[in-house]
């Protein structure tokens, strides 16, 4: 018997096979982390970078795109040992799967990532980063420890921040390494010491910002133990944003930076303040209004009294006299300023008609108009060093021309007159 093959219902065509892998394999590898070193590295001009990433057994190809290429920290080159996280794909043109890559680290970061992770994931399950664990921080800290370098920028920012913020409390700076293998033994010494010595009210326990090799003390294991064991409530304020050192997990809380721990510090002393001058406001406001309100009901009270007692009422018929009195003489007085104002009145209107006025009157009119006539005279012109000049007949002569040559003329002046015969300049 001849076996007839598959049916058609088991054919694929190439793009519904590629497409049924692509499928599978993005499905199943969602993400990925790949540990090899970098060849064929090329650049394009959009910013994209594609590259192998191989081993000793295989090669797979990658690529980074510019969004993410730009945010890389480290400078690929081939031949460059790396980690890389991605997710995996199907290019479905050409059947080829290669990973697209979010972040590239150098070998030696990897391996420190995966340390971290492995030994979060151990005191996880320990309980050490358990919620119920965290104690509450005091709002009102009197005084603060600092567990850090004293050389450091973010000691500076710390007490800057304090400063600025008008906190005044007291702040003990407990010296220690925070970079370096020495670092992590001095950190829990020091923190061991604030303990031992009960030294402050908070424990500050951080630094500046770095790289996850500068940043790493801050992830051992004995810190963070020790921050955990602190019977002084932590503050874990490593200097970065993004990312969690182990120490920020087993603190009491976490600050992304030494400044915002110091923010956060003011901050909670400046709210605890505010609301207590709004108590003491609101507690004032109450025990005025409830005295203002007694006050009132009191004033009222008296008020009704001294209105029913019998001298108020005598003091009222009293008051009312007075006024009937005072109102009788104000009427007797505007009849008497009345009359009087006719009288006056009356008398104005006769002396007016009396003849002596009207001479005088008319008497001093003509004064005037004499002295007016006097002012205007011939004479005053003269006094004032004019001078009228007539000629023989007795005319006067306004016009020097009307008089012709050896004419003679009569020149009259304030005080005489003399003769004289007209020549020409």
């Amino acid at each position: 018997m001849i076996d007839p093959g598959p049916s058609s219902k088991d054919v694929f065509t190439v793009s519904e096979l590629t497409r049924e892998i692509k499928l599978l394999l993005e499905g199943g590898f969602p993400q990925v982390r790949l540990r090899g070193e970098i060849s064929n590295l090329r650049r394009q001009q959009s910013g994209h970078v594609y590259f192998s990433l191989k081993d000793s057994g295989a090669s797979i190809s990658g690529v980074c795109f510019r969004g993410d290429a730009m945010r890389l920290q480290v400078r690929l080159r081939d031949g460059l040992q790396v980690v890389g996280t991605g997710r995996l794909t199907v290019y479905e043109p050409r059947g080829n799967y290669q990973v697209i890559f979010r972040t590239l680290e150098e070998d030696g970061v990897g391996r420190l990532q995966q340390a971290f992770l492995e030994l979060k994931e151990k005191l996880t399950a320990e309980g050490l980063f358990d919620p119920s664990r965290k104690r509450p921080l005091p709002k009102l800290a009197r005084t603060i420890g600092f567990v850090t370098s004293e050389t450091g920028a973010a000691l500076r920012d710390f007490v800057s921040i304090l400063r600025r913020r008008g906190w005044s409390g007291r702040l003990i700076v407990i010296p220690a390494r925070v970079q370096g293998n020495e670092a992590a033994p001095e950190i829990v010494r020091g923190i061991a010491a604030a303990n031992q010595h009960e030294l402050c009210d908070l424990l500050v326990v951080g630094r500046g910002g770095g790289s996850l090799e500068d940043l790493w003390p801050f992830n051992e294991e004995r810190v963070a133990r020790a921050v955990a064991a602190s019977h002084i409530p932590v503050i874990s304020a490593v200097g970065h944003e993004i990312d969690f050192t182990l120490s920020d997990f087993a603190a009491d809380f976490r600050a992304e930076t030494p400044s915002a721990a110091a923010e956060w510090i003011t901050s909670a002393r400046q709210a605890f303040v505010d609301r207590s001058d709004r108590l003491r406001e609101r507690l004032l406001d109450g025990v005025s209004r409830h005295l203002e309100r007694k006050g009132n009901r009191l004033a009222l009270l008296t008020a009704h009294l001294r209105h029913q007692h019998p001298r108020h009422r005598l003091e009222q018929a009293a008051l009312r006299l007075d006024d009937l009195q005072g109102r009788l003489g104000q009427v007797l007085l505007l009849r008497l300023k009345d009359s009087g104002q006719r009288l006056a009145l009356a008398k104005s209107r006769f002396l007016s008609l009396r003849p002596e006025k009207q001479i005088f009157h008319h008497r001093e009119h003509l004064r005037q108009l004499t002295l007016r006539l006097h002012n205007n005279s011939h004479q005053a012109t003269l006094k004032r060093g004019y001078a009228l000049i007539r000629t023989a007949k007795n005319d006067l002569v306004s016009d020097g021309h009307a008089l012709p040559e050896g004419a003679r003329f009569i020149v009259e002046l304030r005080d005489g007159k003399f003769g004289a015969v007209k020549r020409d300049a």
